[in-house]
């Protein structure tokens, strides 16, 4: 009884025309968050662009209302309170997209694998409805932010990480 190796495996595979996917774990929370941050602001906490959009994650005034704070300068200052509204923004969003998610992770949409990370990014940047919009159109909708940033290339770029971390929650707030 012979067991092959990994390299007969490999050679089988590769002679029968087969893609040898090696298997990866998926990125995680920590490394979501920081790239995410670091493409909206460099990472930097008291960052505010030229559109008024607030801190290491870019947070518009209204959404910030949303999730219980009113007092945008005591957010840009405070970290704590930056990375607490991050956590409560994407709980409301996986409330929100927990159709999406369930139904579209792991398809292709517009040539893009989706991820639930994915998802998750992209509606950071522009909204749960424009991602809804995304996936209802087969692709054919994609917001873009006034940088011309669109909703498929946050898909694909924040995809594989692990968010199941995040509980939905339909009405989180920061205290």
């Amino acid at each position: 009884y012979h067991v092959p190796t990994q390299v007969e495996v490999e050679e089988k595979l590769l002679a029968d025309n087969y893609k040898v996917t090696p298997i990866t774990k998926s990125k995680s929370f920590i490394e979501f968050k920081e790239a995410l941050a670091e493409r909206e602001s460099s990472g930097e906490y008291l960052a505010v662009n030229s559109y008024g959009y607030l801190g290491k994650y870019q947070f518009g005034k209204e959404t910030l209302k949303t999730i219980g704070i009113k007092n945008t300068k005591e957010f840009l200052k405070n970290p704590e309170m930056q990375e607490k509204a991050f956590v409560a923004l994407l709980k409301m969003n996986k409330w929100i997209l927990r159709k999406e998610i369930s139904k579209y992770q792991g398809k292709k949409v517009g040539n893009v694998l989706i991820t639930e990370s994915g998802i998750l990014a992209a509606a950071h940047l522009g909204g749960a409805g424009a991602v809804q919009d995304y996936l209802r159109s087969n692709g054919s909708v994609s917001f873009s932010d006034g940088y011309g940033t669109n909703v498929k290339h946050y898909i694909k770029k924040f995809a594989g990480y692990d968010t199941s971390y995040i509980i939905k929650d339909k009405t989180p707030k920061v205290m």
